[in-house]
Formats: C-alpha cells, structure tokens, sequence
C-alpha cells in the first residue's frame, strides 16, 4: 500500500485516512474495511507506530491512528466515530442493523471488541513489557494508557476470556437461529470487527495477511485461558467474513 506524507494529505480533499504503515494494526484495518464495504474512497496516510508523529498531531490533534479526516471537518480517531463517519459517506446496505434492539447489540458488542477496556485494549495489554523491563523512555510513554502491571494484565486476560465467551455465546445463538452472521440475519460492523481483532489472538496465514514476523509471533503467544476459550467457530466465522466481504490477501 501506498502511504501519503501527512503534508502530501493535507493539500488533498475528501476523506483522508491515517493508518499505522505496514502493518494489519486491528483498528486500522477494521476502518478500511468499513469504508471500503461502504465504497467510500480513501487515501491513506502514513502513521509511524510509537513515534512522536509531530505532523499528525499537529494536522489532526491526534498521534495514534487510525484518524479519518473529511474535507475540512475536524479528525475522528475513535472506533464509533470512524463508523458512524462510514455510514453517512456510505452507500449501498448499511453495516447497522435497522431493527432497534439488533442495532443495539451490534454496537455493543462492536464496543466490547474494540472500546477502551475491551478486547482489542486488553489483548494489547496482555502484549505488553513487563512494567520493570528496559524499554525507551518514548515507548514507555506510548504504552502507558494500557497498563503495565501484573494486576493490569490479569485483569486483561479476564476480559479477553470473557468476550471470546459472549461472541462464541452469540453465534451459537445465530447459527441455532439459521444466520450466518453475529447480530441480524446479514453483514453488520460487529462481523468486520471481529475479523479484524481476532488476528490478535489467531493471525490469519502469511499467504492472508504477510504479517511482520515479530508481530504474527506475539500475536499468536496464548495462555491456556485463551486456547480454552477461543471456539473454533469463531475462527470459521472470521474466515468466512474475510472471504466473502472484506477479501484476501489484506493489502497493508
């Protein structure tokens, strides 16, 4: 993929997307998938992970990506704003349910795989150096947000754990109720969310997704809490989400 300097992007109009640069970062790819399933065009733009992103920051206001930015409008760098942004820009089936309490469910449980303290939050955690580990002052500074405890990291293991358990709960439910799909009866934002951060804890092959080989290694480190809890059906559901609407090989 072909990344713009943020001062090549900001001379452009229309939607600009900060992403992090050759990597399949979950929330990264989660946005593209988004505004690509909603044929929403986007020029990507490059994020460096861990550093300082002075221009970014300086353009947007924010340092981590993904950011998307329309036009003159202010930049959204959360999950909810990023998708809410994808539908009004969007056409064609909306990724939110119509029905009230589907449409509930998929933003909650959206929230609980890539909110603060959710899945994607708290696998990160579980990831990170231990808190008396030799690490650079600007990595350290970057990685506070998340934790860097033991307390911190049981708590996260726990909620990984307890998310794998809802989804897989979930789409027994659906499956039981003859559909394909984690809330409704066709695509919604919760299917492409879990696809994307499920590469967290079981990354899709190289020939899918040509991971970094030091990241595909830490995603796929686990616990016996993980291996317990990961249902194999929730792999199939992410591979079938990957293979029939967001496609292969990811493109990073």
């Amino acid at each position: 993929m072909h990344y713009l300097s943020v001062a090549e992007a900001r001379a452009r109009s229309g939607l600009r997307l900060a992403l992090t640069t050759h990597v399949p970062g979950p929330w990264g790819e989660a946005a593209k998938a988004l505004f690509n399933l909603r044929g929403v065009p986007f020029a990507p733009v490059e994020q460096i992970a861990l550093a300082a992103n002075e221009e970014l920051r300086a353009w947007t206001g924010m340092r981590n990506a993904p950011i998307a930015i329309y036009n003159r409008e202010p930049a959204v760098g959360g999950w909810l704003e990023i998708l809410l942004l994808s539908e009004r820009l969007g056409s064609g089936p909306s990724l939110l349910p119509a029905d009230p309490f589907d449409h509930a469910l998929a933003l909650g449980l959206s929230c609980e795989i890539c909110g603060t303290g959710g899945f994607g939050w708290s696998r990160r955690v579980m990831l990170m150096p231990a808190a008396d580990q030799e690490i650079p002052t600007e990595m350290r500074t970057a990685l506070s947000p998340y934790g860097l405890d033991t307390e911190d990291r049981a708590k996260a293991t726990a909620k990984v754990v307890a998310v794998l358990d809802a989804l897989a709960i979930q789409l027994d439910r659906q499956r039981g109720a003859g559909s394909d799909y984690l809330v409704g009866d066709r695509l919604s934002a919760v299917d492409i969310y879990w696809a994307c951060f499920s590469q967290m804890i079981a990354p899709l092959p190289p020939e899918a997704c040509p991971t970094p080989d030091e990241i595909r290694a830490r995603y796929s480190s686990d616990t016996p809490a993980l291996r317990a809890a990961l249902d194999p059906a929730l792999i199939a559901h992410r591979d079938r989400i990957f293979e029939r609407h967001i496609g292969l090989p990811l493109d990073f």
